[in-house]
């Protein structure tokens, strides 16, 4: 039997905490347990994403020294904008995987994510005012280098208009991100591991 990392939940979660930290070279984002009480409970994974990245891959580890994978995902190809990425678990087994639908993208950012057991879910930007608020502000010369400052949230659901997957962006300095694996009609939440790669991609992958 496989030994449990440590530090990971040993039962399906319903929710998450993603922090993203920012250096010159990588993204640097630490999934954390939360509580009933919303306080961390400890970290779950440590991921690094490589910028500019012509092959995005990207490992999570089950601590910041980086000596135990435990999942990750990884474009199916390269250079392309609409590019399926597959999500593994340590032993490079398929869990998940998701994709960016380009077109509808340009107005509202637009994911399709399928978890293992077949379950397909469109991801899309909450608010689509907001959406459009900030495409048109990158545009704005000058404006356009200033951070943007509106917080942007994503639900993902099902064709019935179920949610199962919940990525609220808080107000910090660094970015902070509350995610909810919602339980639908008694069913097990999805992967954690699927919602936490997705959730690392709709940051590090947003503007690709």
């Amino acid at each position: 039997m496989t030994q449990q990392p440590q530090g990971t939940p040993t039962a399906q979660p319903t929710r998450f905490r993603m922090r993203q930290k920012l250096t010159m070279m990588v993204n640097r984002y630490e999934i954390h347990g939360v509580g009933p009480d919303g306080a961390e409970t400890g970290l779950w994974a440590f991921a690094e994403q490589k910028r500019m990245a012509f092959k995005e891959q990207v490992t999570f580890f089950a601590d910041a020294g980086k000596t135990q994978p435990v999942f990750g995902f990884k474009a199916r190809t390269r250079m392309d904008l609409g590019a399926t990425y597959d999500i593994t678990d340590a032993s490079g087994a398929p869990i998940g995987q998701f994709r960016k639908d380009f077109g509808k993208s340009l107005l509202r950012s637009t994911w399709h994510l399928t978890t293992a057991d077949g379950r397909v879910a469109l991801g899309q930007e909450r608010n689509q005012t907001i959406a459009i608020v900030r495409r048109v502000w990158g545009l704005i010369p000058v404006v356009g280098e200033i951070p943007i400052p509106f917080l942007f949230h994503f639900d993902f659901t099902l064709p019935d208009g179920q949610v199962v997957l919940s990525s609220t962006k808080k107000p910090a300095l660094r970015d902070v991100y509350e995610v909810e694996l919602p339980v639908v009609d008694g069913a097990q939440p999805i992967d954690w591991r699927v919602a936490a790669a997705m959730s690392v991609a709709l940051d590090a992958l947003q503007s690709r």
